[in-house]
């Protein structure tokens, strides 16, 4: 007889020198591929069948994870749709000698159970017993509207050669190493590729040095396969007080034909900081032809719908400048 699936997964590790990027610290990208790995457990051991990642909720990088901190991510699955399940993460660190653990970041990702043809299959339905899990339940299904209209608006938005911002261009082959359970690209791959791409971006634009604070939309379109073209699409699309937005499309391709489909889409914020890892300001970008106008009222958009989710509040970077 099985056991019982249960709702919560635990991984715990130590955070290796290999894991440490540019900032010195556990990169963001690297941060964001634990919680993917770890919601991707507990969706299957709830589910049984191999799922996929759906979506990635909005996501804010707390105090950096360093390297020979034991890290803990737990996963937990708070509300079940006819074949998708939304995982609440959270990730923690503390020092394996004592001390105070630290959370650093939490978020809400959204898994989809599929079968052996790919296509989504129902899985069994959670029910909230405690009242904690009723308040994480109710919480996710108030976000769910909220979801809808940034996903939306991000969809409705165009992306030419128009644009005059800061932008930046990743290529490169997926290669093995890359590989999920079910032979696509791991969905956590990706959004350390979207980290990367981000950092470059936003690094040439201020001429410093500049680390992800929040990623955000991050809704994954379909699967991104081994032996593809890869191209990573970074691009400025709007300054706060110290925060760039920049809006990252991935896409790729047979690498025997020109045709590139879109893969993932998200936008990730990121601030500079100085010499001491202290963030400070940056220039502020004026939008100059017409698609740079619609582009920066569209992330204004994304501020305001995020701002209205249950209890929200931005935090200072990304409130627009003079605020």
């Amino acid at each position: 007889m099985s056991e019982p699936a249960s709702n919560s997964v635990t991984l715990r590790f130590l955070a290796a020198p290999t894991d440490v990027g540019h900032s010195g610290s556990v990169d963001a990208g690297t941060v964001l591929e634990w919680v993917d790995k770890a919601a991707y457990a507990a969706a299957v051991g709830w589910a049984k069948s191999y799922c996929v990642t759906a979506y990635v909720g909005n996501i804010h990088f707390a105090d950096p994870v360093n390297s020979g901190d034991m890290v803990e991510v737990t996963a937990t699955i708070v509300y079940t749709g006819r074949s998708s399940m939304h995982i609440r993460t959270v990730v923690s660190s503390r020092d394996p000698k004592g001390g105070p653990e630290t959370m650093h970041s939490q978020c809400m990702v959204i898994f989809v159970a599929v079968g052996p043809d790919g296509k989504p299959i129902p899985v069994p339905q959670f029910e909230p017993s405690t009242p904690e899990e009723i308040e994480q339940r109710d919480h996710a299904l108030a976000r769910v509207t909220v979801r809808e209209q940034i996903v939306k608006a991000m969809n409705a938005q165009e992306y030419t050669d128009a644009g005059t911002a800061e932008r930046v261009v990743l290529r490169f082959m997926a290669s093995p190493t890359d590989v999920n359970w079910g032979g696509k690209v791991h969905g956590g791959i990706v959004m350390k590729w979207i980290d990367e791409a981000a950092y470059v971006c936003a690094s040439r634009y201020c001429g410093m040095d500049t680390v992800a604070v929040f990623s955000g939309g991050v809704r994954f379109y379909r699967p991104l396969l081994i032996g593809h073209v890869v191209e990573v699409e970074a691009r400025l699309v709007y300054t706060g007080n110290k925060g760039m937005h920049i809006a990252v499309h991935v896409r790729s391709g047979d690498p025997k034909t020109r045709e590139m489909n879109l893969t993932t889409y998200c936008l990730t914020v990121m601030v500079a900081r100085d010499a001491g890892g202290t963030s400070v300001p940056i220039p502020p970008w004026v939008p100059v032809s017409d698609e740079d106008k619609r582009l920066h009222a569209h992330a204004r958009e994304l501020l305001e719908i995020r701002g209205t989710a249950p209890g929200n509040r931005l935090p200072n970077h990304l409130l627009p400048q003079g605020r």
